[in-house]
């Protein structure tokens, strides 16, 4: 998602490709590995009922994004927020304005995302240090629904794009991670 603001939102450019190859090899999608550049704002985002931001600075939503963004939210739609080192600070105030009436909520380790076909008990796998914190996953829940999925202290997108040379191993988690998602979004 192309997002306003000054953030590197076409941060990770490999990430979505090799995370559709590793569904389409590990859980029998068919996923076209090319990806499309959606903006908050406009009425092709209700084409893709997923749709990933990351990035490491600023994201500002317009008013009309927002409203244009919750609606796509509410209407059945799902958004992956990936954390690049940075991005907390502004992805809080930008979904606020989307839902003011929300809070993101640490989900706890016994959620379906991280019990789909791969098992993480522990929540999210650490894949960058950044801060030295624990890797933590936020939720969004509108009516009992997870609508926003918000990784945070880890970054996936880099586990799956290998733009720093992470092992094998670390790899293996951020796309299996990735994985997990999307089958709990799709429920197949």
């Amino acid at each position: 998602m192309k997002y306003s603001g000054g953030g590197d939102w076409y941060n990770d450019v490999n990430s979505l490709r090799n995370l559709a190859r590793f569904c389409n090899d590990n859980l029998k999608t068919n996923f076209n590995l090319e990806f499309a550049t959606v903006e908050p704002g406009s009425a092709e985002l209700f084409n893709f009922p997923f749709v990933y931001a990351t990035g490491h600075g600023n994201m500002l939503f317009t008013d009309l994004e927002a409203k244009n963004l919750r609606a796509y939210l509410e209407g059945g739609g799902f958004l992956l927020l990936n954390d690049d080192f940075g991005l907390d600070p502004f992805v809080r105030p930008a979904m606020k304005k989307v839902f003011p009436e929300l809070d993101f909520v640490e989900l706890p380790f016994s959620h379906p995302i991280y019990n789909q076909k791969y098992t993480f008990k522990g929540g999210l796998p650490k894949i960058h240090e950044h801060d030295g914190k624990p890797a933590q996953g936020f939720g969004l829940l509108y009516q009992g629904r997870l609508v926003c999925f918000y990784n945070f202290e880890t970054d996936l997108g880099d586990g799956w794009d290998d733009v720093h040379n992470d092992p094998p191993a670390m790899r293996q988690k951020a796309l299996q991670m990735g994985a997990n998602i999307v089958q709990y979004v799709f429920q197949f």
